[in-house]
């Protein structure tokens, strides 16, 4: 019986786009059951690849204006406007991305979010009226400090004096609003975890290391975004720092809410949503996805996992098909079964050469073996 196989996978970071991924999967799934009906759903949680899956789903329009990257080095932002619904789609990595930067040149002290105050500004004047904004990948620990900044936020310390760089904050007494800056009805932030801004589990300790911060960072950079948070409870009287979120993305999800009022919302439900990801599973018999590395984080909140969460709840079959997967016991309470390019198939270096291929022959293997499963109608599959 030929089946209707949803393949949505998420990116294989460093080597494969979700869209390239899904591509290949599909070719070796039909390349083994040609009489399958397949449909290609790239996914994402808020990270790299947010914005251009989104806008291709949502028909929005491709713009481009000039900024400065992380290391403010003058670069291209590009976003994306559906005029129709004036939404402004924003992807944070397309100008504050760690996958920008050269590897191992810049300290995190080093950076910031200025460079993505010149998108929100190119949004309000082409007309935007709500924002959704993707923040993952990257390479900042500001806490939205720089993007305020650019937005007109005006940041004093003890003797009056303007702070331009976030490791002054530590000494920030106070903040003045600015005369006028982008105003939305509504801006919504795609998150892809739930950390605080601060503390064991904040974006210091957790993130930073990914980004160039070292332990003895830690403790200085707790001290400048700690008094942020502070000046920022009394200036707007709300305890935004302990908001799940509020850590992603380098504080980012913190800068957001303080100084654009935004609403932080967990990344893969506002793809889902907008993608209308449960409606397509209602067709669907097997639904294939996976990610660069199956390991705790998939199974903690990340796209791919809780993708799964959402099959195994309808009772619909969900393959998972990967580079590595770092627990399988683990991986196989969430997915029907899990599949990876090493050492299942060859090593890690071949891999990484062309990860195209062996996904593609990884994708074919599932097929063969899912040819003895049973098949389930749609129609019998509940909902939640």
């Amino acid at each position: 019986m030929a089946l209707k196989v949803l393949i949505a996978p998420d990116k294989f970071k460093g080597t494969l786009s979700a869209r390239a991924a899904a591509e290949a999967m599909a070719r070796g799934w039909s390349r083994e059951r040609p009489e399958d009906r397949i449909e290609l759903l790239p996914i994402s949680d808020g990270g790299d690849g947010f914005g251009e899956l989104v806008s291709a789903i949502a028909g929005a329009e491709a713009r481009r204006c000039r900024t400065v990257d992380a290391a403010h080095r003058s670069c291209e932002g590009q976003w994306w406007l559906e005029a129709r619904s004036r939404l402004a789609i924003i992807e944070a990595a397309r100008v504050n991305g760690l996958a920008l930067l050269p590897a191992g040149k810049y300290h995190p002290f080093e950076l910031d979010t200025w460079g993505l105050g010149a998108l929100f500004e190119a949004a309000a004047a082409a007309g935007a009226r709500r924002c959704l904004v993707g923040i993952g990948g990257s390479a900042t620990n500001d806490a939205g400090f720089g993007l305020a900044r650019a937005l007109g936020w005006v940041f004093l310390n003890d003797c009056g004096r303007v702070i331009e760089r976030w490791t002054e904050l530590h000494s920030l007494s106070q903040f003045r609003f600015p005369p006028a800056w982008p105003r939305f009805e509504e801006v919504v932030v795609a998150v892809d975890v739930r950390n605080p801004l601060l503390g064991p589990e904040g974006c210091t300790r957790i993130y930073g290391p990914q980004k160039g911060l070292k332990e003895e960072d830690f403790m200085f950079a707790e001290r400048c975004l700690g008094r942020l948070a502070e000046v920022a409870r009394r200036e707007l009287r709300a305890d935004l720092a302990s908001q799940p979120g509020s850590g992603a993305a380098g504080g980012l999800g913190f800068g957001l809410l303080a100084f654009l009022a935004a609403r932080l919302e967990p990344g893969f439900a506002v793809f889902g949503r907008h993608a209308r990801l449960w409606d397509r599973l209602a067709d669907a018999h097997l639904v294939v996805s996976g990610e660069g590395a199956i390991d705790a984080s998939t199974l903690m909140g990340k796209g791919v996992g809780e993708l799964a969460e959402g099959c195994r709840r309808r009772g619909l079959p969900c393959l998972a098909l990967a580079g590595r997967v770092a627990d399988r016991e683990q991986a196989r309470r969430r997915f029907a079964r899990v599949y990876a390019m090493t050492p299942d198939l060859t090593e890690p270096a071949r891999a990484l050469a062309e990860p195209a291929a062996w996904l593609e022959r990884l994708a074919a293997q599932a097929a063969r073996e899912w040819r003895a499963e049973p098949v389930r109608d749609p129609a019998s599959i509940p909902t939640p």
